[in-house]
């Protein structure tokens, strides 16, 4: 016997390296140093361009919404998923990406598929300024299912430490603005595909009428990332704030941006209340946002609770940002101009780091 006879590729997997080279190379910016197939990735980080630079990271899966992906053979938007969901996660701290790694896993190598799979990553670094610097594609015959993969991001990004959102500015009144999701985004999948293939006996090409589209394009539609329409606000400063001498350069308790909340696995509920401090709970107004057709159809389909939707699925909302009472208009306005519908969903108020929910009156 030899390793192909086993399961394991060579051949195969050289051949993904070979497509992917060119994918990766065109994420480059000036700092990155190597190419791809060495045994690290080489980055030249320019510490001169921030004044106390921090560094954050952050790794997270696509779930199984892979599932979807494999169903439909569609393989070219998981990638995106998972670097916006990265980028999203380090952005909350106020963090710009810098370079992105992927580690892509399955039983038996398609270059077909791999290509696929990493056109999407490379979309993804592209669109978000970082560069896609490395990565790991393991042939595991016998551990993944026949036409199965598995993936995973990396995530590194940079910002001033005076820059850091850290919540610690947050305070009882401030005012909480949802950003629109774009579906399900990449949580909710296992109770998702449970009520649609399961329970409705849907296949992912179904037309379905309430949402005017077919199951695969309603679960597959990409997460979203919030960097751009979010940027504009990192480098703002509170009219009434402190300034720090070097004009510009903000305070943790003078920015816009007091808190963000990235609303992925765990929903409203679970999320924001990771950014809270100690005394505070948020109140979130049900019915300030519109709830999109596909969180009804799913409530509806699956007799789910509401609070186990909420729990669940973002319910339309895929980001917060928390600020002051006197910065709403300014915010708002501010997301307008970069495109962003926003809607003011609630506020802070006194409670023991958790969400309420109330119906708007």
């Amino acid at each position: 016997m030899d390793y192909k006879t086993s399961g394991v590729d060579i051949d195969a997997g050289n051949e993904t390296v070979r497509r992917i080279k060119g994918l990766a190379r065109a994420t480059f910016t000036p700092a990155v140093l190597s190419e791809i197939g060495l045994f690290g990735g080489l980055f030249r980080f320019d510490h001169h361009a921030y004044r106390e630079p921090v560094l954050v990271a952050s790794a997270d899966g696509v779930g199984t919404k892979l599932k979807i992906a494999f169903l439909a053979g569609r393989h070219d938007t998981v990638g995106a998923d998972l670097v916006n969901h990265c980028v999203n996660d380090i952005l909350v701290q106020g963090a710009r990406p810098l370079f992105f790694l992927d580690y892509l896993a399955t039983g038996r190598l398609s270059p077909d598929v791999a290509e696929q799979v990493v056109t999407g990553i490379a979309r993804g670094c592209r669109e978000n300024g970082c560069a896609l610097l490395g990565g790991e594609t393991a042939e595991m015959p016998g551990f993944y299912a026949a036409g199965e993969y598995d993936l995973a991001g990396f995530i590194v990004g940079v910002v001033d430490r005076d820059r850091l959102i850290d919540g610690r500015s947050l305070r009882e009144g401030d005012r909480l603005i949802g950003l629109a999701s774009a579906g399900l985004h990449t949580n909710g999948y296992s109770l998702a595909r449970h009520i649609v293939l399961e329970q409705c006996a849907l296949g992912v090409d179904a037309y379905v009428p309430d949402l005017q589209e077919t199951v695969g394009e309603a679960l597959l539609r990409p997460h979203r990332s919030y960097l751009k329409v979010i940027e504009p606000l990192l480098a703002g400063t509170s009219d009434s704030g402190p300034r720090t001498p070097d004009s510009g350069l903000r305070t943790p308790d003078s920015g816009l941006v007091k808190g963000l909340a990235h609303i992925t696995g765990g929903g409203i509920t679970d999320n924001l209340p990771r950014i809270l401090p100690e005394g505070l709970s948020a109140a979130i107004v049900r019915g300030s946002w519109p709830v999109p057709p596909l969180f009804s159809y799913l409530a509806r389909a699956g007799e789910v609770p509401d609070a186990d939707m909420y729990r669940t699925f973002n319910m339309g909302i895929g980001m917060i940002v928390a600020c002051a009472p006197g910065d709403v208009d300014r915010v708002r306005a501010t997301l307008s101009e970069a495109g962003e519908a926003s809607w003011l969903v609630g506020e802070l108020i006194p409670g023991s780091r958790a969400v309420n929910y109330v119906n708007k009156a």
